[in-house]
């Protein structure tokens, strides 16, 4: 599509991006999934299950998610290439450690802004500031 100058292509980027998202996450996600599928079978196959929960439980913003999966193709990367097994990545629980990786950033889940939503709401109607319980739903 030839828009004859820099300017209309600009909005035309612009109104895209407004639909479809950052066209740079989108750059990250793909190459995040080209990394994952250089990994050998059963590392990828760890990464999989680990990015479907992570899709129902992980970060809601677009740049952040990127970081995180990001983190997790370095680290599967490393554990591949040092020949890690899959458990001693995990540990025991596969659930403890998801839940400690995403610990590290900072938006956090779903789940976890509506926990925090839903216990300053309760703090608001119980005539306390919100924040007081020191998070204790965490």
């Amino acid at each position: 599509m030839d828009t004859g100058s820099n300017e209309p292509k600009k909005r035309y980027q612009r109104y895209l991006e407004a639909v479809t998202g950052p066209f740079d996450d989108k750059r990250r996600w793909r190459q995040y999934k080209a990394r994952v599928r250089a990994l050998p079978e059963n590392y990828r196959a760890a990464v999989e299950a680990l990015e479907r929960y992570l899709m129902h439980f992980g970060p809601g913003d677009g740049a952040e998610a990127a970081s995180m999966f990001e983190d997790i193709a370095d680290l599967f990367e490393h554990a591949a290439a040092d020949g890690t097994p899959i458990r001693e990545i995990f540990g025991e629980n596969p659930v403890e450690f998801v839940e400690a990786f995403l610990q590290n950033y900072s938006s956090g889940s779903y789940v976890r802004r509506e926990r925090e939503r839903f216990a300053d709401a309760v703090a608001r109607a119980a005539g306390e500031t919100p924040g007081d319980d020191e998070r204790a739903v965490r």
